[in-house]
């Protein structure tokens, strides 16, 4: 499976944005996917993740509230919408995959795409 993000940009504080990741190679609805962030100068974080359906989602504690994570499977693509965003929101965005019909909430994946970066400015 191949996967590329997308979507990032600049953004003022309270802005949105959404992310787009893209997959291929594989059929994509058997697969959970996930996003993650790093900051510079930071670990990677988990961020959110949707099952292989789009049944169940799991967001961090972090972004509840003001991110979603949705999936077109007929698109081969997930999404992460972002509302309100925040400074410390800052960080390169990666999408990530796991052929697994559970939910995966940790950096248990195999496939992993480049990041897009997002910068939330004050």
């Amino acid at each position: 499976v191949q996967l590329q993000a997308f979507g990032g940009g600049l953004m003022q504080a309270g802005g949105s944005l959404r992310l787009s990741c893209a997959t291929s190679g594989r059929t994509f609805s058997n697969y959970a996917a996930g996003w993650f962030r790093q900051a510079p100068g930071k670990e990677r974080e988990f961020v959110a993740a949707i099952s292989w359906s789009g049944d169940i989602t799991y967001c961090a504690d972090s972004v509840k509230g003001r991110f979603t994570i949705s999936r077109d499977n007929a698109k081969n693509t997930v999404y992460l919408q972002m509302n309100s965003l925040k400074p410390e929101d800052t960080a390169l965005y990666s999408c990530a995959a796991r052929r697994t019909r559970m939910i995966v909430t940790t950096s248990n994946y195999d496939y992993w795409g480049q990041g897009t970066l997002v910068t939330v400015s004050s």
